[in-house]
């Protein structure tokens, strides 16, 4: 097996990934080796694509001139947001470092929508008290900040990447991560095991987004599988909350099978005054919550998947015909909704609640830093204390991004990005054996799982929907009976969803109380006590 050296290597290419690859190469060396003083940056799929490149309403910054705001106005929305389980002192620094970070973005070439005057303009989503959060052409602000990353990237001279390869294993010996495994799809099948690589590095920084794919409806890309949760599982390292799944309340009610996703409907429509209504035209959120439409997310998704069984309807509708130039505000939106006949400004939109974020994940502390030794994690994958139970709009990007920026300065200044000594551990030894693809079998199985995964661990659990996941998923993994070696990149991703699929059920069935996006039918009560919950 072919062993590459690096000085650190980044697993994923969406914003998170991308800033830290920036960061660290600031510090790299150009009078030394020149692989191994490289950042490797490796995507399984193509550079950008990622959770990040959809996110559409915006990033959450506490900015100085803002005089309207201020860090313990975020801090107290972010905590009710989170139902009890943040961590204080996380959403403080993030709130605290959202100003000095944007400021450092902007020279990466990240711009976000400005006034006539210049100014940063602007928005306001559910369950934010004032407009603090910056937005990029309008509704496509993730889209906006990864072209501008990525095109910093490609033109780093000290930043490698590696696209269409995958990572298999993480490289662990005596709880020190000593670098990683990976399928390279670039590679010709003339021998199966051409296609493996040892990456050796002393810095692996998982920047792999979410599971969203877990589910048979997200709003997620086809990428996001939850390789990074199973990874880091595998190595042993600790996982927190993972029962926290977040349903966005409104995605077009129309499926998008050439992405394998439903496309957003941004907060912001409703942060903007568009209000929900269902069949009937009857507008009920008044109903649910007195906050109505900018009620936290969790309470909004589960008026909406009640107001669609109540009417007997796959969707409930958004209605923006009342808002000042929608179509100007939101080009993205507008575009995606003429293309299915939906002219925003007429016509009530279809939407519906899907799976869009996940508030859990390996456990971090400020540094990036996991229970395994060099082992680090950032964005949706890390587990940081910022979200709770249910994340604030918009807080996803702005901890991308900071916690990016405290991780590469932590590594600058106590690890360091020389390159490693090159002593193998004994897994590294060990060589791939050939995999026989399943061929339709995988396809089959790999629905079964997003829809066990929907109808027993979605907006509604309870312990017979959970235990009814449970079982389904073990027969799944039965079936495909593949936990080490894989023939492809798919099977890998069916591997990993299997793996996070059950612990985010088990998790989900320890938890017996309803708290932010946990919602127990048979436990509707919220404990007085705040406790998190871990697996390793």
């Amino acid at each position: 097996m072919e062993k590459l050296i690096y000085s650190a290597v980044i697993v994923g290419s969406g914003i998170s990934g991308l800033y830290t690859a920036l960061k660290l190469a600031e510090e790299c060396r150009l009078d030394v080796p020149a692989q191994q003083n490289k950042i490797l940056l490796i995507t399984k799929s193509t550079l950008g694509e990622s959770n990040s490149y959809y996110a559409q309403g915006g990033m959450v910054a506490v900015l100085k001139d803002n005089r309207a705001d201020n860090v313990e106005l975020h801090i107290k929305d972010t905590l009710v947001a989170g139902a009890g389980l943040n961590d204080e002192t996380t959403v403080k620094f993030i709130s605290e470092n959202s100003d000095t970070v944007v400021k450092d973005l902007l020279g990466f070439g990240v711009e976000f929508d400005r006034d006539e005057n210049g100014n940063f303009k602007l928005t306001k989503e559910a369950a934010h008290s004032v407009r603090r959060i910056l937005h990029s052409g309008g509704d496509a602000t993730g889209r906006e900040m990864e072209i501008a990353l990525v095109k910093a990237v490609k033109e780093n001279k000290n930043i490698e990447v590696r696209e269409n390869t995958a990572v298999v294993d993480l490289l662990v010996e005596n709880n020190i991560c000593k670098g990683l495994i990976v399928f390279d799809n670039n590679v010709g099948r003339h021998y199966y095991a051409d296609n493996y690589k040892q990456i050796i590095s002393n810095v692996v920084i998982l920047a792999t987004g979410g599971l969203g794919q877990i589910y048979k409806y997200t709003t997620n890309p086809a990428c996001a599988t939850g390789d990074g949760f199973a990874l880091a599982y595998r190595a042993g390292a600790v996982l927190r909350d993972m029962e926290f799944v977040q349903f966005h309340p409104t995605a077009l009610a129309l499926d998008d099978s050439e992405h394998q996703n439903r496309f957003l409907i941004s907060e912001a429509v409703r942060g903007e005054g568009a209000k929900l209504c269902d069949k009937n035209g009857y507008y009920y959120m008044k109903d649910y919550d007195k906050r109505e439409e900018l009620a936290p997310r969790d309470i909004v998704a589960r008026a909406n998947f009640t107001q669609m069984e109540k009417t007997n309807s796959s969707c409930v509708y958004l209605d923006a015909t009342k808002l000042e130039n929608p179509k100007k505000r939101f080009p993205t939106i507008t575009k995606k909704c003429l293309q299915s006949g939906i002219d925003i400004e007429k016509d009530l939109i279809p939407v519906s609640p899907v799976a869009h974020y996940f508030m859990g994940g390996i456990k971090t502390d400020l540094n990036g830093e996991t229970s395994v030794k060099n082992l680090f994690a950032i964005g949706e994958v890390a587990s940081t204390g910022l979200h709770g139970a249910n994340r604030l709009a918009s807080n996803s990007l702005l901890e991308c991004v900071v916690c990016a920026y405290k991780t590469a300065e932590y590594l600058k200044n106590n690890v360091g990005v020389a390159a490693p000594a090159c002593k193998l551990c004994t897994p590294l030894d060990v060589e791939p054996k050939s995999s026989i693809s399943k061929g339709g079998n995988f396809q089959n199985l790999k629905t079964a799982l997003q829809t066990t995964m929907w109808q027993n661990v979605g907006i509604f659990r309870n312990a017979d929907s959970l235990n009814q996941a449970l079982k389904d998923i073990e027969q799944i993994e039965n079936e495909f009976n593949k936990s080490e070696w894989c023939a492809n990149i798919e099977e890998y991703e069916l591997r990993n969803m299997i793996i996070t699929s059950k612990l985010v059920a088990k998790s989900a069935l320890q938890r017996k109380e309803s708290r932010g996006a946990h919602y127990r039918t048979d436990f509707l009560q919220t404990n007085e006590i705040a406790r998190h919950s871990e697996i390793n």
